[in-house]
């Protein structure tokens, strides 16, 4: 059984910024366990995998230790795939996932766009280790579907947060999201994953689900500009339109 398997690094246009996911196009789907060996031989934050169904694409996404619910960045690198590798013909395709339903790309000039559903965000009280394993306490802690988001005043504070991986990862939940007030965009953040392998996540589509909807309600406006400050880096435009988010980035 041979894949062919592409490398795609997401939200960026820069060499070694980015998010790096591998991109699986497959005619039938194999065995789970199959999936699951080839992520973890990637050894990538996310490999994609997807085959054509009448007019869309059904997707599945996994981390080196697991299958994930939902994953922009691979997502995205799968669209930059099928666009301009398969060249597919348009500027607008159909994902479908199991957990997450239908998924639309659409492309223009240089930027990928996801439309993906909102996670709603209730608050929360902080689980054991959260303070400690981050060293520093955030003024609000949320919790979405599948990961807390925590609130800090400032880029310094997510700059400077240094984690104890092997406490963070006594937390089960799929993430951690930290973010702060941005000083050249609307806010920044860091994406915190060691639960499922993935120490930091260098730029994760799918939080914004999250925080654009946080975002939104504090800063009264529906339309940012985001960046994730790990150390590869990424660009995000953002927008809330009702129940949806839409998240746009380079591949």
């Amino acid at each position: 059984m041979i894949f062919p398997i592409y490398q795609v690094d997401a939200f960026t246009d820069q060499l070694f910024s980015g998010n790096p996911a591998a991109v699986c196009p497959i005619d039938l789907w194999p065995s789970d366990d199959i999936l699951q060996n080839i992520a973890t031989e990637n050894n990538l934050s996310e490999t994609a995998f997807f085959r054509k169904r009448d007019h869309l694409y059904e997707i599945r996404w996994f981390t080196p230790n697991a299958e994930v619910e939902l994953c922009g960045h691979a997502t995205l690198a799968a669209a930059h795939v099928l666009f301009n590798h398969l060249k597919i013909k348009g500027d607008h395709l159909i994902f479908e996932s199991a957990f997450s339903g239908k998924l639309e790309v659409s492309r223009k000039e240089d930027y990928l766009t996801l439309n993906f559903p909102v996670d709603k965000l209730e608050p929360a009280l902080p689980p054991d280790h959260l303070f400690k394993s981050l060293g520093r306490k955030p003024l609000e802690i949320w919790k979405g579907s599948t990961d807390y988001l925590l609130y800090y005043p400032s880029q310094e504070d997510i700059e400077e947060i240094n984690p104890d991986f092997g406490l963070l990862k006594k937390i089960a939940t799929r993430g951690i999201i930290v973010t702060a007030p941005g000083y050249e965009c609307d806010f920044v953040s860091r994406f915190f994953a060691p639960y499922l392998g993935i120490n930091e996540d260098p730029v994760t589509g799918s939080a914004h689900t999250s925080l654009v909807p946080f975002w939104a309600h504090r800063l009264s406006q529906l339309e940012f500009e985001a960046r994730q400050i790990s150390a590869r880096g990424g660009f995000l435009k953002c927008q809330l339109m009702g129940e949806r988010v839409l998240i746009s980035g380079k591949a």
